[in-house]
């Protein structure tokens, strides 16, 4: 039988619901690791220098931050996917993980065109910090109706 639009939605089953409990620990550890100032601010560098990245000896010229400090940061974004890291010769470059950050803010996004009115869609845009212009509105990834965000 068809649903209808005044239909109740189905229950979810426990497997759906086991995959939605992973998917909100995942990310709720991806923002753990985004919890401190200092991963906030090399996340936001690693950002400003991509696709390219960084090595370390700029991140921490750049950031004033002590070499173990900064690897005990790099290494827990790495652990949670959010920073990548490439080895040129003697180099290790670091590079944010922009497909981790774009499920981040889309799963942080996913439910405002579907379960609530507190967050339109069209009011969720990206601003350029250097120019101040509007871009593109940013679309959760379960809104069948528009692009996910970043694409």
């Amino acid at each position: 039988m068809a649903r209808t639009p005044s239909a109740k939605p189905e229950k979810p089953t426990k497997r759906a619901s086991a995959e939605t409990s992973d998917r909100t620990a995942l990310f709720a550890d991806m923002f753990a690791a985004l919890g401190t100032a200092a991963r906030l601010r090399i996340v936001r560098l690693l950002l400003s220098a991509h696709p390219a990245g960084m090595v370390v000896g700029d991140l921490i010229a750049e950031l004033d931050i002590p070499a173990s400090t900064l690897s005990h940061h790099l290494d827990k974004l790495k652990n949670e996917g959010l920073v990548r890291v490439r080895r040129e010769g003697t180099y290790l470059w670091y590079a944010a993980d922009e497909d981790a950050l774009r499920d981040l803010l889309n799963f942080l996004c996913s439910e405002c065109c579907t379960r609530t009115s507190a967050i339109r869609p069209e009011t969720v845009r990206h601003l350029c910090e250097g120019c101040g212009e509007a871009g593109p509105p940013m679309q959760p990834s379960s809104c069948a109706a528009q692009p996910a965000i970043g694409t």
